[in-house]
């Protein structure tokens, strides 16, 4: 790429990639930049010359990133998440605002940040707060893209070098319904449910990995009836009799307590992961964030839902290591 490419780059030009990114059409990305369609095209076009390389290519879908042209866009979303927190440092020293904070959780983690985020709020009533919910894979993919100050998860993404904060034990079980035959056994064999259907989330899913590595460890190949991307779909799933499922403790405490599902007394189980509250080392916290993250760090232990008395902790539950 020549020498040059830095000093002439402009916003322009990369918010134009982005836009064509987005929208896969010169002329969809000239509506939302408020542009005329030669205007993109000409901000694409001295881009292109500036990398020295094809940015974009035409294709049955659209308007498609070269691997060059994605290269080009993460260098983008930097900018942008750089000008961002400019804004907002900007905006906090002017007084307009306490600040804003962007976090992120996985799905299964939904049942208890709304109380954290409640319990933050309570002390710092003018600091904005954004929730993101998605699976483990997409919210690795908004701490890669820079998208998040920082995220609630189980294990840390490996390819992001990451400042973690453990928050707690994050205790996983096997959920039957309340008439299931095994219901009332004690010490259960992982085997003896290799004949059970056993429904399951969806591939991406953090839930899903760990009762893929369980299984895999004891040489168990589990009967799976159905991939589902909703906790709540696989706990009313279970409680009409589809199968039984492999969860986090934490999204079924309410039909425990309510006895709408028991959990099954499986040797090994609960396998025990740990909540950790994660940020990039090099994302640049504003003092709204970071305060929240310490917030988090000292109390977050307090908000995760409570599990004595449903669910055994014992010298044979698996405590998984953290990869």
């Amino acid at each position: 790429m020549p020498n040059r490419f830095p000093r002439e780059l402009t916003i322009r030009q990369l918010r134009a990639l982005a836009a064509v990114h987005s929208d896969r059409s010169v002329t969809a990305a000239a509506k939302r930049l408020h542009l005329t369609q030669p205007a993109v095209t000409l901000q694409i076009r001295n881009l292109q010359d500036l990398a020295g390389l094809p940015l974009i290519q035409r294709s049955n879908d659209g308007m498609l990133l070269t691997d060059a042209g994605r290269e080009v866009l993460a260098l983008s979303e930097r900018i942008e998440a750089a000008i961002a927190d400019c804004q907002t440092s900007l905006e906090m020293i002017a007084g307009k605002t306490a600040g804003r904070i962007s976090i992120g959780a996985v799905s299964t983690a939904k049942y208890f940040v709304p109380f954290m985020i409640s319990g933050f709020s309570k002390r710092h009533p003018n600091i904005d707060v954004t929730l993101s919910i998605g699976n483990r894979q997409e919210i690795g993919t908004a701490l890669r893209g820079y998208d998040l100050d920082f995220a609630i998860m189980g294990r840390p993404p490996a390819d992001i070098d990451m400042d973690v904060h453990p928050i707690g034990d994050h205790p996983h079980v096997i959920i039957a319904p309340t008439s299931h035959r095994l219901a009332r056994k004690s010490r259960i064999a992982l085997s003896d449910l290799a004949n059970e259907t056993f429904l399951m989330r969806e591939p991406g899913s953090g839930t899903r990995g760990l009762m893929e590595q369980l299984f895999e460890t004891a040489r168990i190949r589990p009967n799976i009836g159905m991939a589902m991307s909703s906790n709540e779909t696989i706990k009313q799933a279970v409680i009409a009799g589809l199968g039984i499922a492999f969860i986090s403790a934490h999204t079924v405490a309410t039909e425990l307590d309510e006895r709408r599902l028991v959990t099954l007394d499986v040797v090994g189980l609960p396998v025990v992961r740990q909540w950790f509250v994660l940020s990039r080392k090099d994302k640049i916290l504003l003092p709204p964030a970071r305060a929240m993250l310490e917030f988090l760090s000292a109390r977050g232990a307090q908000f995760l839902p409570r599990t004595h008395g449903r669910i055994r902790l014992t010298r044979t539950s698996v405590r998984a290591r953290r990869r």
